[in-house]
């Protein structure tokens, strides 16, 4: 006689339980903390984490230095600026406009302030009858380093010829006491400061917010193309339940220990990342018009760095089990993002995540989008050493996923016991 079946559970006597509330009460808690510290932590304060900013600073005033000064007006101004760090927040390279403009198309710099050639005969003119135009500083922006330090930039240097100006100034009027009110009123603010764009992005650029997100993108086609495919892989072969809506189903499992399983999951990743990594592009160059050049590049750079990213989340997944999707996502995106530099300067965030940038996937991959995209690919504009990286990780993660497997299969720990058909 068959036993009779035991009563379904209820849930409002299942919520009486305390300890079916413990384990996702914590981890809950724990991740909303740590999520808020970490995502606000990077981005609350960038003026008071801001430090050592690299700005270029242009001295090509040509003229002679005025009567009893060793200096042109020019050199005195490039000097007290580069004296004048800002309080520690620029770090100002002395260099030719030719190198400016080169470190400004390669992004070794957040922008640039040039004293033009003829500023001292323009400033010394404004005394006498011969003054024709406003001194002028230009300061140049560089919007390929993202529109939040190119402000940051062009703050920094607008003050610092803001400054140079009221300085000379308190000499122009002291050197012309008979100057009528209007007079005096341009002496006392001489320099016209000017703003232009040092190294253009495209209109279809998002300010030069496109590098980000298309790098999250990739990241994003990694991480979750890899959990997919761990999933359904689990679940074609026995290892996991299918539930869809109201269907469940169970396949029979099949006897293979985890290392094949690692290779057959990464092995699935490699095909099917030349799937997501061309669809990435395809939607946001061909359907959505993102400005973009050297597209050969960008896609088998898109393809490797999405490659790089699933390969990572097939290994952890395999040495961590369950919690290693909830890994994953801290390795790739929560620590991620704040230390990627793509948004706010690695200059103008804590310690800490300038240290998490050395390794963390993100900033890596990209400050090679960003090279490929806004400054024409060029190899010491990050290109080469996102290269590097892509390199490495692809090396890392099959071996200390294959490594950890092995592990397991040597001690015996088998994922289930083989069900029958």
């Amino acid at each position: 006689m068959p036993e009779p079946a035991a009563p379904e559970a209820r849930a409002v006597t299942l919520l009486a339980r305390p300890r079916l509330w413990l384990v996702p009460a914590v981890l809950t808690g724990v991740l909303a903390l740590l999520l808020s510290l970490l995502y606000m932590g990077g981005i609350v304060s960038p003026d008071d984490d801001l430090r050592d900013l690299p700005i270029a600073l242009v001295d090509g005033d040509t003229g002679e230095p005025p009567a009893g000064q060793r200096q042109n007006l020019g050199a005195q101004a490039a000097a007290a600026i580069a004296a004048d760090t800002a309080g520690g927040r620029a770090r100002w390279r002395r260099l030719s406009r030719a190198q400016a403009q080169d470190q400004l198309d390669s992004g070794k710099v957040y922008g640039a302030l040039v004293i033009p050639a003829g500023f001292t005969d323009s400033v010394t003119a404004l005394t006498t009858t011969r003054a024709t135009t406003r001194p002028t500083i230009t300061t140049l922006t560089n919007p390929g380093k993202g529109s939040l330090g190119s402000s940051l930039a062009n703050r920094i240097t607008t003050d610092a010829a803001h400054q140079v100006s009221l300085t000379l100034g308190k000499r122009l009027t002291a050197a012309a006491p008979g100057a009528d009110s209007t007079a005096r009123l341009l002496l006392a603010d001489p320099v016209d400061v000017v703003t232009r764009v040092g190294h253009p992005v495209g209109a279809h650029s998002g300010l030069g917010l496109s590098a980000f997100y298309y790098t999250l993108l990739l990241v994003l086609a990694g991480f979750m193309g890899g959990n997919v495919i761990s999933n359904g892989v689990d679940t074609a072969l026995g290892y996991a339940d299918n539930e869809i809506g109201p269907w469940h189903t169970r396949r029979p499992t099949v006897p293979i220990d985890r290392t094949q399983t690692l290779l057959l999951k990464m092995v699935m990743t490699a095909g099917i990342t030349l799937l997501s990594a061309s669809l990435v592009m395809v939607s946001c160059v061909g359907v959505l018009g993102m400005d973009a050049t050297h597209l050969p590049l960008l896609w088998i750079y898109s393809y490797c760095a999405s490659l790089a990213v699933g390969l990572g989340v097939q290994a952890i997944n395999a040495a961590f089990g369950g919690i290693g999707q909830l890994v994953s996502m801290f390795v790739f995106i929560v620590l991620g993002l704040p230390s990627s530099g793509a948004t706010v300067p690695l200059q103008a965030v804590p310690g800490f995540y300038r240290f998490l940038s050395h390794f963390e996937p993100m900033r890596q991959l990209s400050d090679g989008v960003r090279a490929i995209l806004y400054f024409d690919a060029r190899g010491d504009a990050g290109l080469t050493r996102s290269w590097i990286m892509i390199a490495i990780g692809a090396v890392l993660a099959p071996l200390f996923g294959f490594a950890m497997t092995r592990y397991y299969d040597r001690k015996g720990h088998k994922r289930l016991t083989p069900q029958p058909a």
